[in-house]
Parts: C-alpha cells; structure tokens; sequence
C-alpha cells in the first residue's frame, strides 16, 4: 500500500518516533540511507513562496541519493491548465514520490488520490507536518531524545487556526506532548481537528488545550514557539491582524514564566518586533538554527520510511 504524508496523524505514534529517531541519525550521519539511488527522481513542486522548503527537500534528495525534480507550480497551473489526477498519473509513472507546497488542502489530497507513488505535504493552508518533525526533532536533540518527548509541556502563541497552530495540535499529541495554543478567540483551532488531535492525544497521554491568554498557555512550558501572525495569501490582512495578536507577542516577559530552561522555536521568516523580539529569538534559549536544519533531516527521514518503510 502507498503510504503519503498529507497531515501529521498520518503517522502513528509508534512511525512518528521511528521518523524522528531516523531523523537524528540523519544529523550523525547524513548518508545512512539512500533509497533514491539511481538516481530516482523526486518531484518538488511549489505553488507558494519558499526557501527552507527547497533547499532542505532538494538538498536531502540528493542525499537520499536521488535527482529533485523542481516544479514551478504557478508554471505548470496544476489543477487549471491541467487537471489534478491527469498530473498526478502523469508525475506517478516517472518519479519516486511527488513533494507539493500547495493552497487547499483538498489540492494534496486529490494529488495522493491519484499518484500511485508517496505524496508528502510540504505545506498547504491547514498542515505544514514537515515542519512539525523538525521541531520534535530539535526537541529531541536538546531533552535527551525522542523518549524525552512525551509528557513534556509545548506552548505555541499566535494563529491558533493557521496551519502550525493545527499541525502542533496534531503532531504534539502524536509525540504524547500536553500542547497548549495561546491565541486569540477569533483565530482558535478548526474545530474539527482539534478534536482530531484530542482524540490521538487520548492515546499517547497527551493533551491539547486552547487558550486565550498569553502568561496562561506559556506558564511552566518546557517549549514555546511561534509564528508570523500574516500566513502566506494573507498579506491584505496585516493591518487587521496585528491589534489582536500584539498580546500574544514571544517577548523576554513571556519567556520568563515558562520552565527556566524552556527551548524557544519558531519556523521562520521571522519579522523581529512582532510575533518574536530579537532578544528572545537571538536568545540563549533559542533554537531556532537547529530547528531550520532539521527539516533536512526529518524529510530525509521522512522520505526513507515511505520508501522503504521500518528498514
């Protein structure tokens, strides 16, 4: 059976750690494994604005020992010049697997539909999972390994509804993590995969918990992260966004009340002075440089287990 990688809970509990222990060895050495030799293409699509994205994806399918295949996405008009399925049959009988940074969820879905090869989610509107296996990872490194994850306490402040806001839900609770959104009322998780997630943290002794204050949801975390408060295709919001999420701003006051030691992330670009200030992200706490080099290695590790599965 084809297995794709479209939101995080398409990994169990049990893969999840797989992945992210694979994800570490990736870092220790960096050709442990290469089922893209050949080479045997991948293809690397984007409809969205990226720089980690492709330099991690295409830097770690040659690794693999493979050939990126980038794909401009506003080129190719996927799904207006051509319709979903036929590029997907068309890309499924000459590639490895098929990474898309897309718009609607329902895009990537229809795309695993039909593509007969692994289809790995590098973004879409509601999920960015890649970025999730970077951050446990970095996690991982810093507090004693993958087993060091369950448990702990995960604080994400800003846009509860975007798609870090929804895939910390579901990604934290995978890896047994008590997460908590801090954000405004108006920008709280689609409801429907917050009780996703509360539903997979049932399993792992997680927890998910949304709340509307800052100094609550950061209090005693062991990791706080954030996010740009305007997500990409939101730029004519900014003005509008920023009055309501100024509150939940990553600053040296918030930091304070998390554990002493607590891990700062954020997946990047970041805009100093808004979500995160440069104190905090410049800080001694932060992470943030690990975490951008792990979405090397996590896709590697990524793409190697639905390749060639548990081997």
């Amino acid at each position: 059976m084809t297995r794709h990688f479209l939101r995080d809970d398409d990994l169990s509990p049990a893969e999840q750690r797989t992945v992210l222990e694979l994800a570490l060895a990736f870092r220790d050495d960096r050709y442990i494994r290469t089922p893209l030799t050949g080479p045997r293409a991948v293809a690397v699509i984007f409809d969205k604005p990226t720089l980690r994205t492709q330099v991690s994806f295409c830097t770690g399918i040659a690794e693999l020992g493979g050939f990126p295949l980038v794909v401009d996405g506003n080129l190719a008009q996927i799904g207006t010049r051509e319709s979903i399925p036929d590029t997907a049959r068309v890309l499924g009988r000459q590639v490895a697997a098929v990474v898309w940074r897309t718009h609607e969820q329902s895009r990537i879905e229809e795309m695993a539909r039909h593509a007969g090869v692994p289809v790995v989610n590098a973004l879409t509107d509601d999920f960015h999972p890649c970025q999730v296996l970077a951050d446990l990872a970095t996690v991982a490194l810093h507090r004693g390994g993958v087993a060091g994850l369950a448990g702990r306490t995960f604080a994400y402040l800003g846009d509860g509804a975007n798609n870090m806001g929804h895939s910390y839900a579901l990604g934290g609770a995978t890896a047994g993590l008590h997460v908590r959104i801090g954000c405004p009322a108006d920008y709280a998780p689609d409801p429907t995969i917050l009780a996703d997630a509360r539903r997979v943290a049932a399993t792992t002794g997680g927890s998910v918990t949304v709340v509307h204050d800052r100094d609550e949801a950061v209090a005693g975390a062991d990791v706080v992260a954030t996010d740009t408060w305007v997500s990409m295709g939101q730029e004519d919001e900014a003005g509008l966004r920023e009055t309501p999420f100024v509150p939940f701003r990553l600053d040296e006051d918030a930091l304070a009340l998390a554990a002493p030691d607590a891990l700062v992330l954020h997946c990047l670009p970041a805009y100093r002075g808004k979500e995160i200030t440069a104190a905090v992200i410049d800080g001694a706490q932060s992470v943030v440089w690990d975490e951008a080099e792990f979405r090397l290695h996590a896709q590697k590790a990524l793409l190697s287990f639905l390749l060639e599965g548990r081997r």
